[in-house]
């Protein structure tokens, strides 16, 4: 039996308003797909892999698709992102510096579109705007004109974002460019106005959260007030965070921002007012805090904690503020969590079947798979969990299936 961490008040979870009513599908029928799941793994050669699964509604098991795993297109896939309307999914591979597209068939398959050269070298992260319209790709180091790399690790410098306009059919027009800090780590865009947040890991001076407004005709972005973006091998500053920021994520009220740090162990929250995030609050999290997310109804947030190889949950209360949860306040994972991902819809929020969380485990090359309960937050371990995947997964992202998805 697996052992669990500092969890109280779990229970068994039982079956209620059948989301199969909700879409009109017969009594009857067996088990279905909820959702499909895809997690990134890098340490394949030549290219990177991705490994597809198909998500029971029943149970929330993995079921692997036939063609699983599938190539990322590229060397050392560091990340992937699924576009608004659950039809495309975009590979971000750092040592090609490139982008693949990839649209998402109706059974869940992945299907190679399009590969697209970043304006910089060593991506590290990627966001899409809440229209849809822009996709923004940090990357570690700049680019002179000619395409020569001026930066490197032994000449230290700062990096940038990509910004791919987003075409009617998904395709990716050509990137412009914008410098951030050095070594920027993730990005999160703003699901409510028009801004943009990076988080660097530059400086001990932890002030390493950037932010930027958005031209949402141009997807040009221009530093808040109080962020300063130097040129050079010099730092730049933004707000204060610490000095090891990790990962960054927005509520869907576009209200408050949260920010993980790895050296202090921390979570933070920010309140945004005009763009402008203010530190409201921090609350500790287990060792290694990286990836975030919230459960589908905004109340819950989930944070992998990759060095204690843990997933600590937390209640969103007043104000924002992230505290700790009481029945899910650390439940063990695989080794060395980096992701986490809810599966489902809005539609399905409210049952307790059918809302399930997934951790891609980047040392135990699996995945950790959770019933999450809507009520209090709870997690219930799904059987036959953990979900072997190939080597060195970083990251896992989650898309609903037909009839969910958005046409």
């Amino acid at each position: 039996m697996r052992l669990r961490l500092k969890s109280k008040g779990r229970v068994v979870t039982a079956t209620i308003l059948s989301l199969a009513i909700a879409l009109g599908i017969a009594a009857c029928s067996k088990d279905y797909t909820v959702s499909y799941l895809y997690m990134a793994t890098s340490a394949t050669l030549p290219h990177g892999l991705i490994n597809a699964y198909q998500v029971d509604y029943q149970s929330g098991t993995l079921l692997p698709m036939a063609d699983s795993p599938i190539d990322a297109g590229g060397r050392n896939t560091v990340g992937l992102v699924v576009a608004p309307n659950n039809l495309f999914l975009y590979t971000v591979n750092n040592f090609d510096a490139s982008v693949v597209e990839f649209a998402i068939g109706t059974d869940g398959k992945l299907y190679p579109q399009h590969t697209y050269t970043i304006s910089g070298s060593f991506p590290t992260a990627a966001a899409i705007d809440a229209a849809g319209k822009f996709l923004y790709v940090t990357f570690t180091y700049q680019n002179t004109p000619g395409g020569g790399q001026l930066y490197s690790p032994a000449n230290p410098g700062p990096g940038g974002i990509s910004i791919f306009p987003i075409n009617a059919d998904n395709t990716l027009g050509a990137p412009t460019t914008v410098n951030v800090g050095r070594n920027p780590m993730g990005i999160a865009t703003s699901t409510v106005g028009s801004y943009v947040y990076v988080i660097d890991e530059d400086s001990a001076t932890s002030s390493n959260l950037l932010g930027f407004a958005e031209n949402t005709s141009t997807g040009a972005l221009t530093p808040l007030a109080g962020v300063t973006i130097n040129a050079g091998n010099v730092v730049s500053t933004g707000f204060p965070s610490g000095p090891n920021p990790s990962g960054i994520l927005e509520d869907s009220s576009g209200t408050h921002l949260y920010v993980t740090d790895q050296t202090l162990g921390q979570l933070a929250t920010y309140s945004i007012s005009n763009g402008i995030p203010s530190l409201a609050g921090t609350v500790p999290t287990d060792a290694g805090p990286k990836g975030m997310a919230f459960d589908l109804t905004g109340k819950y947030l989930y944070v992998t904690a990759y060095t204690a190889n843990a997933l600590d949950g937390y209640t969103i209360g007043t104000g924002g503020l992230a505290t700790r949860s009481t029945v899910a306040a650390s439940v063990q994972t695989g080794t060395g969590p980096t992701c986490v991902t809810i599966s489902g819809s809005p539609s399905n929020a409210n049952p307790i079947h059918g809302v399930y969380l997934y951790t891609s485990n980047a040392l135990n090359n699996n995945i950790t798979a959770e019933q999450l309960n809507p009520k209090d937050g709870s997690l219930d371990q799904v059987v036959g969990e953990p979900y072997g995947g190939s080597a060195l997964p970083a990251c896992v992202v989650s898309a609903p299936a037909f009839p969910l998805r958005n046409y």
